[in-house]
């Protein structure tokens, strides 16, 4: 280190000496060497380098903070909010459907906005989480369910009612609750997509149980036992569908395992 030049310490050119003579003569840098321009403006330099570590750190942990902070803010984003929402409604909708004696047309009416307030919310939530990336561990866990609270508590209040078969209530519960416990045991090989088949299933689905919701008379009292049909038909074939999918996932996961074991052995 040279220091401040000479001139603006006050000294001359000569005071200095030839630079590194001081450790060619073997001995210790003289302090008096360097005048109280250069001292003062060494420790200056310290000190500011000291404040300098010190901001660096304050703005890292300031900005971890700040990071955290913005991971728990985002659990409270929209997709979650409408998630939220759907849970809410499924308490709503029993006590307005069953209230009156359950037969009540002006109460299965409110009945029914719920239910269809909880439907269009699902259709959202989802593609809102996807598109604008925010996708929380929150939202994966109480997406499903919420989505299977809504549709369970419509089908055992209708069923409960005496308007919809036990059969088709136990056959449509089994399918979705199993096909969400299968899809959660077979994540460790991969993760099965929702098709097609099974985007219908959940339109027909929602169709067909706001059409019993609603106390529909003559013709249309026909028109939603065949939507409901359709809805059973399709809940089975792809229940059955996704059975498959998993079964060869599992399969090729397991390969591919294998497959890896054997070259780290080799």
């Amino acid at each position: 280190m040279t220091g401040v030049p000479a001139s603006a310490a006050g000294g001359s050119p000569g005071a200095h000496g030839v630079p590194g003579s001081a450790a060619t003569s073997g001995a210790a840098p003289d302090s008096g060497s360097r005048d109280s321009g250069s001292l003062d403006n060494g420790a200056h330099d310290n000190a500011a380098h000291g404040n300098g570590s010190q901001d660096g750190e304050r703005s890292v942990r300031g900005g971890k903070i700040a990071a955290a902070a913005v991971n728990q803010a985002s659990l409270w984003n929209v997709a979650n909010l409408l998630t939220m929402l759907r849970l809410v409604l499924v308490p709503g909708f029993v006590a307005l459907m069953l209230a009156g004696g359950g037969y009540d047309p002006a109460w299965r009416s409110l009945a029914w906005a719920a239910f269809a307030i909880a439907m269009i919310t699902d259709l959202f939530d989802g593609h809102l989480a996807r598109t604008y990336n925010l996708v929380t561990d929150f939202g994966k866990i109480a997406d499903p369910i919420a989505d299977k609270a809504i549709m369970g508590a419509a089908l055992i209040c209708l069923s409960g009612l005496g308007d919809l078969p036990w059969w088709v209530t136990i056959v449509i519960l089994v399918r979705e609750l199993g096909i969400t416990l299968m899809r959660f045991v077979v994540i460790r090989y991969g993760v099965i997509p929702a098709s097609r088949g099974g985007k219908l299933k959940t339109l027909t689905q929602g169709v067909a149980v706001g059409m019993y919701v609603l106390a529909l008379t003559g013709w249309l009292a026909t028109l939603r036992f065949w939507v409901m049909a359709a809805a059973v038909v399709l809940t089975v074939v792809t229940g059955v569908d996704y059975v498959r999918q998993a079964i060869v996932l599992r399969r090729q996961g397991i390969a591919e395992r294998a497959a890896a074991l054997e070259e780290t052995e080799a």
